[in-house]
């Protein structure tokens, strides 16, 4: 009898041995085909993981144990993207430096990892707040600002209350900080932004060629928001100055009843001596900026505004006198921050429309457009039109846009809903930016040789209530000389966004340790691009962007070898409470994996994340289904104990051991794991039903199941004695003729009623079926002392009788 499975003892001794012998890490020869796997760069929180953080690590070091054993040299690192608010604010919170918070999560989370046995290349371990690594991502800023793609602008921002600090629009969620919760209002300052407009269509274009899954395709695609349309100047009456609008529909210009404008529109304050009514503008201005841009956009909100006394504008098409208002909807960071209004035509315009009493003009035929917007405007033939009246949308487009040309008061366009990425916060925690300000020279980058420029040590690094970084109050660190013309200069004391360093790191996972660059081209020709990445579904608009948009800006400055840096981009469901919600502390449904590893053991853990459901679905954690896993394993253990000689396949198990090669192999690569490992659960129950496996079955089952349960698995081949290390050995294949069943099993009806399920070959002749069915007793009993009137055979399916 084998000795009793123990998997803490099993786990702790083969995760000592594959350190020791480096098992998993990449090689040098660049001759052999390559593999590069890589998971979303985790973020270390002082929580550690929870159970739905194993699922994509698990997910991905199945395939890349598996490649290994199919021969690649396979790339699977891991690291930490350790800068940002939540460590930071962490800090403050427990009067901790943020250096050290981040010291311990990291070391908390790396041994979390690795008593999953995860296959990670540590020895290509990078950190986000290592200097050696942000050195790199200083290095890059340095080239976007040479290219004219970092630049500082005054600008309306979301502006966290609690973490005091400037977010981009992707980092605004439901009107809240995506990292503290609290409410973000609008508020002006001088901030870098990087031009990541000036790549949208590329963003865009190049989807075509990689292999995304469908899901992120169009995340992507709707947060750059391309669309094609007109620039049409409203002229302001009386006046030389005009209103420039972006429009999709200039079609329906003759239904533009009224103007709105941003409460920043500079306008307003151009004029601010000619409007009347201007108290109630800045009064309205100064609840707007309250508001984050979510909240503005949001269509269900209630509809409010002012009407600009004073001025007016010109419809451009039928120089009709329409008002202006100003409304909170209309932002001044997407298109122009002014709006024509066809309220005819358009939800939001038509309840402001109604809401103010303002004209309602049809201008596509259909709908009654006093009772509601007409919005089914795709197609549809214009009316109240003029020289468009009887067109089909298509063309009454077309037509408007050359006449507006003609006319000089317009212009076709392709307008993006992305914003330049706000690049600067007014933190400590987070990468210097590289630049002195000096008043002779402006911004003025530091020299490549000063890099990096790491962060100096600080008494305090709350935030100011000012908004200014606390990086400005260390006087010697801030005041240098100018590196252009020597006179008295200013550091830059804003630092990076926390998605600065993620925007790069798989690039330096090919090369963690060159001085002298990023990563060699011949790491990066050989490595790039990543052959399979898997992220959460939440970073399509966030990482994932902005990491293509660095990788494409690199490609274009010749220091990368591929446009796009990921091949292969899939994403995971999340796995839920017990009760089926997100797990967190407040709802007190938070599962920790330790304690999982502690009862059950890591492969039982690794197992059941696997099985729990479709891979890219959400599923809902279940303790018996925990127990379940722990039970097949136990089973595989067991069977140790029913090995007989012989190293090929039995005749009763080879059909069914190449259909589970087989299954195994393409539900891996499909991602399809929960059927995978059904696969195997049903071979081994073929196994117990047969009552002996051979030497051979038994070493191809421990191959298949090795990625899943790595650790058990390689400790059943030890004590077999199959010789070296099973991360060592070959991936098996399957003959596709074996997978089909020689035998198969038949339905045989008398008058209809199923008597008896006899096996035959599958090609046997229907004079040999007919034996074996009068063999059976059942079938006996169901015809004695009857007359048998007709016997049909359809071949391989059923055979019927019918007696009197």
């Amino acid at each position: 009898m084998s000795v009793t499975y123990n998997p803490k003892v099993i786990e702790k001794k083969w995760q000592g041995i594959w350190e020791t012998e480096k098992a998993f890490r990449a090689g040098d020869d660049y001759s052999k085909p390559k593999f590069y796997a890589l998971v979303e760069f985790p973020y270390p929180s002082g929580q550690g993981l929870h159970v739905g953080h194993p699922r994509p690590y698990t997910a991905l070091d199945i395939i890349a144990r598996k490649r290994r054993m199919q021969g690649y040299n396979v790339l699977y690192p891991m690291g930490w993207d350790a800068f940002g608010l939540p460590t930071e604010n962490y800090a403050i919170k427990n009067h901790i430096h943020p250096k050290e918070v981040t010291k311990r999560n990291v070391a908390n989370f790396k041994s979390q990892l690795q008593n999953l046995g995860y296959s990670f290349d540590w020895d290509r371990e990078i950190n986000t707040t290592d200097p050696n690594y942000y050195k790199w991502t200083q290095w890059i800023f340095l080239k976007l600002f040479e290219q004219g793609l970092a630049y500082k602008s005054e600008m309306p921002i979301n502006w966290c209350t609690s973490c005091k600090v400037g977010l981009a629009n992707e980092e605004v969620v439901n009107g809240a900080c995506e990292r503290c919760g609290s409410e973000v209002v609008q508020k002006v300052k001088s901030q870098w932004m990087l031009k990541i407009t000036e790549y949208a269509d590329k963003l865009i274009d190049d989807l075509d060629e990689v292999d995304y899954i469908d899901r992120v395709k169009v995340s992507q695609k709707n947060w750059i928001g391309r669309s094609e349309g007109a620039e049409v100047d409203f002229r302001l009456a009386g006046r030389e100055d005009s209103l420039r609008i972006y429009t999709t529909r200039p079609d329906t210009l003759f239904g533009a009843t009224y103007m709105v404008i941003s409460p920043e529109h500079p306008m307003i304050d151009k004029y601010k001596e000619e409007i009347k009514n201007f108290d109630a503008i800045v009064e309205y201005r100064e609840l707007a900026a309250k508001k984050s841009d979510f909240e503005r956009a949001e269509l269900a909100k209630d509809k409010t505004g002012v009407c600009i006394e004073g001025i007016t504008a010109i419809n451009p098409v039928n120089g009709k006198e329409i008002p202006i208002w100003i409304s909170d909807y209309v932002l001044m960071t997407y298109g122009t921050g002014a709006i024509m209004a066809v309220p005819a035509h358009d939800e939001r315009d038509w309840e402001f429309a109604k809401k103010f009493d303002l004209p309602i003009i049809e201008v596509v035929a259909g709908g009654n457009v006093q009772e509601a917007a007409f919005t089914d405007t795709a197609t549809g033939k214009l009316v109240n039109s003029d020289f468009l009246n009887g067109m089909e949308v298509k063309d009454a487009k077309a037509k408007m846009i050359e006449w507006l040309g003609e006319k000089g008061i317009g212009q076709k366009k392709v307008n993006f809903k992305l914003r330049d990425w706000v690049f600067s916060r007014q933190r400590y925690w987070g990468e210097p930016i590289p630049l002195v300000h000096c008043d002779c020279c402006g911004y003025v980058p530091i020299p490549e040789s000063e890099l990096p420029l790491q962060l100096p040590e600080v008494e305090t690094y709350e935030p100011t209530d000012n908004g200014e970084s606390p990086l400005a109050h260390m006087t010697d660190w801030v005041n240098v000389a100018c590196p252009k013309c020597g006179k008295p200069a200013k550091r830059e004391t804003d630092t990076m966004p926390q998605w600065a360093g993620s925007s790069w790191y798989f690039l330096r996972y090919i090369d963690p340790t060159n001085t002298e660059a990023f990563a060699s081209k011949e790491a990066i020709d050989y490595w790039m691009p990543v052959d399979w990445y898997n992220g959460g579904m939440e970073h399509t608009t966030l990482h994932l962007l902005y990491s293509r948009f660095w990788h494409k800006f690199l490609y274009d400055q010749g220091l990368v070898s591929t446009k796009e840096p990921y091949m292969k981009r899939t994403s995971h469901g999340m796995i839920l409470g017990e009760n089926g919600e997100k797990m967190s502390k407040s709802r007190g449904n938070v599962v920790n994996p330790d304690d999982i590893v502690d009862e059950f053991g890591a492969d039982t853990l690794r197992t059941y994340e696997m099985f729990i459901g479709a891979f890219e679905l959400s599923a809902s954690w279940s303790q018996e289904g925990v127990k379940g896993c722990r039970r097949f394993l136990e089973r595989i253990w067991k069977l140790q104990d029913m090995v007989v000689d012989g190293e090929e396949y039995s005749k009763e198990l080879e059909t069914k051991m190449h259909q589970t090669i087989k299954k195994v192999s393409q539900d891996f690569e499909n991602l399809k794991f929960n059927t995978a490992i059904a696969a195997m659960m049903a071979f081994v129950n073929d196994v117990y039903k047969v009552g002996k496996i051979t030497r051979g079955e038994f070493k191809t089952l421990l191959i298949l199941l090795n990625p899943v349960a790595s650790h058990m698995t390689e400790e059943l081949w030890d004590m077999m004695n199959y010789g070296g290390r099973l991360y060592q050995t070959t991936w098996p294949e399957w003959d596709e003729a074996k997978t089909i069943e020689s035998t198969i099993e038949i339905a045989v009806q008398v008058n209809g009623k199923v008597k008896a399920t006899i096996a035959i070959d599958k090609d046997e002749e229907q004079d040999s079926v007919k034996e074996k069915v009068y063999a059976s007793d059942a079938v006996k009993a169901a015809v004695e002392g009857k007359n048998i009137v007709k016997e049909i055979y359809v071949k391989g399916r059923i055979y019927n009788i019918v007696v009197k």
